[in-house]
């Protein structure tokens, strides 16, 4: 029988040549809009409201390249996926974009050929319990069963952690995250594992959320951030210049109300990230008012993480690490010069 593997690999070649070709930019301002994949639905981070809209912090990345790439926010397209469908979709060219509560690790960013343009929240792995087990810490899960999501950093974390501290547990693992949360809430397993903001977000969903607690310990570090295909430089810079666009807006104290005032600003900085002086665009072949447009229609980082994950939303999550550094967290923009 004729080996099929020749034909794999030249199909691999063509993909990565393919790739390697490509101009993302041009493709998208051809189209006329961005493809972006996001996920099946996490409160806060990707979810779409009663109207169908996608909402939430992964979806305003995505609209803060639309709006910087072709002016206007409300061009994209959505694709929900699953965990374990992601990076395909990125690879073969389904979407443009992956924004969808992904981890950055060693082994994503070398082997899949994707790369990784930044950390859009600084996330760790948690565990949800019912009140009514009375766990206390972690050490009080030993041989406990441990519902979580197929295709994601949270069974190589279990791993590790219960290997290091010589405990036991079962895995129940399901491909879909609703999946996941239905089998915690009917009693499937006796605790929940995953990015400690997702656990938030899907706390929400479950028959009594008051019933069931969030342990403080975090067992993992979560970088989350958008992904794009490797070897297309200019499209990796976009991604990345976009999100430090956010963050640079609130540094400077520039949000989505008062960004067209602040064009009369004499400070150098901010008539530099809004294109008033240079074009630091031009690099990019973008706009010299790209940023401006992604403040303007999307946000500054502090407006978009308290309009979905913030105080006044249903998750309540506190800036903590994802502060900015002058204020004691991790969020920092390089320098737009």
């Amino acid at each position: 029988m004729k080996s099929f593997w020749p034909s794999i690999c030249g199909l691999s070649l063509l993909i990565t040549s393919s790739w390697l070709q490509a101009d993302t930019l041009d493709e998208v301002k051809k189209r006329g809009f961005l493809k972006c994949g996001v996920s099946q639905g996490l409160a806060g981070f990707s979810s779409p409201d009663k109207a169908g809209q996608w909402r939430g912090i992964d979806v305003d990345l995505c609209r803060g390249v639309a709006a910087a790439t072709l002016g206007d926010a409300n061009k994209v397209k959505y694709t929900s996926l699953s965990a374990k469908e992601r990076f395909t979709a990125l690879q073969s060219g389904e979407i443009d974009l992956l924004s969808r509560n992904t981890s950055w690790t060693i082994v994503r960013d070398t082997s899949l050929a994707v790369d990784f343009p930044g950390v859009l929240y600084y996330d760790g792995q948690g565990f949800m319990a019912p009140k009514k087990l009375n766990v206390k810490t972690l050490k009080d899960l030993n041989g406990a069963t441990v519902c979580v999501n197929l295709g994601t950093t949270t069974e190589l974390n279990l791993a590790d952690y219960f290997r290091s501290q010589k405990m036991t547990y079962k895995l129940v693992a399901f491909e879909k995250n609703d999946e996941v949360v239905a089998a915690y809430d009917a009693g499937r397993c006796d605790v929940m594992s995953s990015d400690q903001s997702g656990l938030y977000a899907d706390r929400t969903r479950l028959k009594k959320p008051e019933d069931h607690v969030i342990l403080p310990e975090i067992i993992s570090k979560e970088p989350l951030g958008p992904a794009v295909r490797h070897g297309d430089n200019r499209w990796g810079d976009i991604v990345r210049w976009t999100l430090f666009a956010m963050i640079e807006a609130e540094e400077l104290k520039i949000t989505s109300a008062n960004v067209d005032q602040q064009k009369a600003n004499s400070n150098p900085a901010v008539r530099r990230l809004l294109g008033m002086e240079g074009d630091l665009g031009k690099n990019l072949g973008l706009k010299a008012d790209w940023a401006l447009q992604v403040v303007k229609q999307v946000g500054s980082y502090q407006e978009i993480f308290e309009r979905n994950l913030g105080a006044n939303t249903p998750l309540k999550i506190a800036r903590g690490q994802n502060a900015l550094w002058r204020d004691g967290g991790l969020q920092y923009s390089m320098p737009f010069r």
